[in-house]
């Protein structure tokens, strides 16, 4: 008989990946296509959501505490139950006045549910798998995190512009959009309060020295080897990629004449919830499998080249300006493919870094630097598109691509790291 300890991964980590996404993809890609929608400006849309990115940057101040206080699995069941209920009230504010600012308000509460949901998670993921199996899955988790990115973030979108159509008004829409959302996540709820395992280790920390363990998990973490090496890698990854996410959905939604590519919010829905879901998908799995097979060093180079290169369909598609949605769909494919492949990498080489005690403090440390590295270019990228304009700004973003291949020269990796081992 099955114990609730032997259960085989593919029951809750696609599921876990998958709900941790949502938010996030609520908070920085739907709220996005949703405040275009409602006339907002390229440069506030970049400045505002770039700012809800917040509390995925501060988190490690309170990471300890979801290792000294509970389980990991008390507290993903936890958020999941708050994060519903912060979905649904986003869906409340739509035709309230200063809808803007409350539902701004409401996404950054949300936002500190989800970025403690993500503690827990990424801690529970660490404990619940051996080493070989974190490496042969992290290409599924991040193709069922990334599914939900499209999924959830493209097929919504899809959902309120076909709402938006049929009714003529638009918060409308968007408030059908999040009550769905809402009840995803309760159902997210009830699944994982009996589908996660209970690993031995998911125990809280006893004892009356948690000041002290607090502070000791981030000296630890500041006096890991080549620490300036890890900042400078985890801090350039994403450095082009942090203002491509900002400015791709405005771009595809801009009528022709403003650079864009004048696509429906339906067309969008299709070209990131078809075809990319499926090369995304391809991509993470290949990602996951090659490097359990080879390790993360030798894989690494491959995979740097393969979340960066891509960039350039985008300044392909400002500057051609293609209405064909097979060809436009095609360049989003190959682009979604390199990114799901190549994203693998630096998953893995946080949980690496994060090796050791303090394991899920120290992953979140490192995902929160990631996220600064995401946060403040972010914030400006909406400036430097209505200053550069499209084109220019696409052969910008794959100029920010260099620190990241520079990084990737230095940094130090063990060859054994992540390859399954002979049992």
């Amino acid at each position: 008989m099955q114990t609730k300890q032997d259960r085989s991964p593919w029951l809750w980590v696609p599921s876990l990946y998958f709900g941790q996404a949502i938010p996030y993809v609520v908070v920085m890609t739907l709220s996005v296509l949703m405040y275009k929608e409602r006339g907002v400006s390229n440069s506030d849309i970049a400045f505002y959501t770039s700012w809800l990115y917040l509390p995925w940057v501060i988190k490690p101040l309170w990471s300890p505490l979801v290792d000294m206080v509970r389980t990991k699995r008390w507290w993903i069941i936890s958020m999941e139950l708050l994060i519903g209920a912060a979905l649904a009230a986003v869906g409340f504010t739509m035709h309230l006045p200063g809808w803007f600012q409350l539902s701004l308000a409401v996404l950054w509460v949300m936002a500190f549910c989800s970025a403690t949901h993500d503690i827990a998670a990424d801690g529970f993921y660490m404990l619940g798998l051996k080493q070989h199996q974190q490496a042969a899955f992290v290409g599924v988790r991040s193709t069922f995190y990334r599914i939900a990115t499209l999924a959830g973030g493209a097929a919504m979108a899809g959902l309120a512009g076909r709402l938006a159509k049929r009714t003529g008004d638009v918060g409308f829409a968007w408030s059908v959009v999040f009550f769905v959302l809402a009840a995803l996540f309760i159902a997210l709820f009830a699944y994982h309060s009996r589908a996660l395992v209970r690993p031995a280790e998911d125990k809280t920390v006893t004892g009356e020295n948690r000041l002290k363990e607090f502070v000791a998990t981030f000296v630890s973490f500041f006096r890991k080897r080549d620490i300036w090496l890890i900042l400078g890698f985890i801090l350039t990854f994403r450095l082009g990629e942090s203002q491509l996410l900002k400015l791709a959905l405005p771009f595809m939604r801009d009528p022709v004449p403003k650079g864009g590519l004048g696509m429906s919010v339906e067309d969008i829905g299709t070209v990131y919830g078809g075809i990319g879901v499926v090369a995304l998908t391809l991509g993470g799995l290949l990602g996951g499998y090659l490097i359990s097979r080879h390790g993360l060093k030798r894989c690494l180079w491959l995979m740097v080249f393969a979340v960066h290169i891509p960039d350039i369909v985008f300044v392909y598609l400002a500057t051609v300006q293609p209405q064909n949605i097979v060809l436009v769909a095609s360049s989003i494919a190959f682009e979604q493919f390199g990114y799901g492949f190549g994203f693998t990498a630096m998953l893995l080489y946080m949980i690496m870094v994060s090796e050791g005690e303090h394991k899920t403090a120290h992953y979140a440390l490192c995902t929160g630097l990631m996220a600064l590295g995401m946060m403040v270019p972010g914030m400006f990228s909406g400036k430097i598109q209505e200053y550069l304009g499209y084109q220019h700004f696409f052969i910008y973003v794959c100029l920010m691509t260099i620190p990241a291949f520079i990084m990737a020269a230095l940094v130090k990796i063990d060859p054994e790291f992540g390859k399954k081992t002979e049992q």
